[in-house]
């Protein structure tokens, strides 16, 4: 399961819609982005299964026409983000627009606890203006059976395409 790859990219999802370009953490110098640039990673995670062994009950598939077995999971993540630009004001408007991104452009699996952000400073190792943050959420994961073969899928962050 790619899990806290799945939550990563719904927030790299999320603040791109909101305007803000945002790649994950180990990508790159943030000096190549034009303005400014989030880098986001999953700092921590724990995760708990839902339901009697993940079992939340059966499901009908109207395309099929088949009883489909659904499997839940739920996980405690931490998003560490930095917002990088050249110019302190340019920092913190997009800053500000992460935050608002966070707080309305999530999908219906990762909800929005608790969110902190340092103050903005100037980083010495890209020579730019820097504001990191953080933001605690619940994600939830869903799974079902394969109708071909019964087999459990792969868990899927709620509210997110399948590929």
């Amino acid at each position: 399961m790619n899990g806290l790859n799945q939550v990563r990219d719904a927030v790299i999802s999320a603040l791109k819609s909101a305007g803000v370009a945002a790649v994950p953490a180990y990508e790159g110098n943030a000096k190549k982005y034009a303005g400014a640039v989030a880098a986001v990673d999953v700092a921590t995670a724990e995760g708990k299964a839902v339901g009697l062994s993940s079992y939340l009950g059966e499901s009908w598939d109207e395309k099929n026409g088949t009883v489909r077995e659904l499997y839940g999971m739920q996980m405690e993540v931490t998003i560490s983000l930095s917002v990088w630009a050249e110019r302190a004001e340019i920092c913190e408007t997009a800053m500000e627009t992460a935050v608002g991104a966070l707080m309305g452009g999530l999908p219906a699996g990762l909800r929005l606890g608790k969110m902190s952000w340092s103050g903005i400073a100037w980083d010495k190792t890209t020579g730019m203006f820097l504001r990191k943050g953080s933001a605690a959420c619940r994600a939830a994961f869903l799974a079902e059976d394969s109708d071909e073969t019964g087999n459990l899928l792969d868990f899927i962050l709620k509210g997110t395409m399948r590929h």
